[in-house]
C-alpha cells in the first residue's frame, strides 16, 4: 500500500488533539494494482457527517457521490478502496463498533477486493484489511510522525 500525500495532509488536519476535539472520517480512492494499493485521496469530513468526541458516523450522500465523481473522470481507474477515521489514542486501536462496521463494508463491496481500513492517531497510524469473513490482515504498525498542521 502506498499512500500520496493528499490523504496524509488530510489526515494531519483530523488529529485530535485536546478534549473538545471530535473525530473526523471519510472514505479512501485509489488506484488497485494486482494485490498493491495507491491511496491517492481521501475525502474530508462533510456537513451530513456526525461526529463526537468518541464516535464518527459517515453518512453516504456527499462521499459516495465524490466517489462516483472520481470513478468516472477517470474512466474507472480511481475507485473505492476503504475508510478512515479517527481516535483520541496516540496509537489507535478498533473498537468492535468499528470491525463490526468494517465487515458490513467488506461483505457490501462489488469486487470481493478487502475493505482498507485506516484509524489516525495522534502519532500513528492503524491499518488493516478486512475480508467479508470477518478475517483480518493488520499491516505493519506506522507510527511514522503524523503531526497535525
Amino acid at each position: 500500500m502506498y499512500l500520496r500525500e493528499q490523504p496524509l495532509e488530510v489526515f494531519k488536519r483530523y488529529i485530535q488533539e485536546g478534549i473538545n476535539s471530535n473525530e473526523a472520517g471519510g472514505i479512501l480512492l485509489g488506484h488497485v494494482r494486482g494485490e498493491h494499493l495507491e491511496i491517492i485521496e481521501a475525502t474530508e469530513p462533510s456537513f451530513w457527517d456526525r461526529r463526537c468526541r468518541f464516535l464518527f458516523e459517515r453518512m453516504p450522500y456527499f462521499h459516495h457521490k465524490l466517489a462516483m465523481k472520481r470513478w468516472k473522470e477517470s474512466k474507472g481507474l480511481v475507485r473505492y478502496v476503504g475508510e478512515w477515521h479517527t481516535h483520541p489514542q496516540n496509537y489507535p486501536a478498533p473498537s468492535s463498533i468499528d470491525l463490526t462496521e468494517w465487515q458490513i463494508l467488506a461483505a457490501d463491496r462489488r469486487d470481493a477486493r478487502p475493505l482498507l481500513a485506516l484509524i489516525v492517531g495522534c502519532k500513528g497510524l492503524h491499518v488493516e484489511y478486512m475480508f467479508s469473513t470477518g478475517k483480518r490482515c493488520i499491516l505493519a504498525p506506522f507510527d511514522a510522525p503524523i503531526e497535525p498542521v
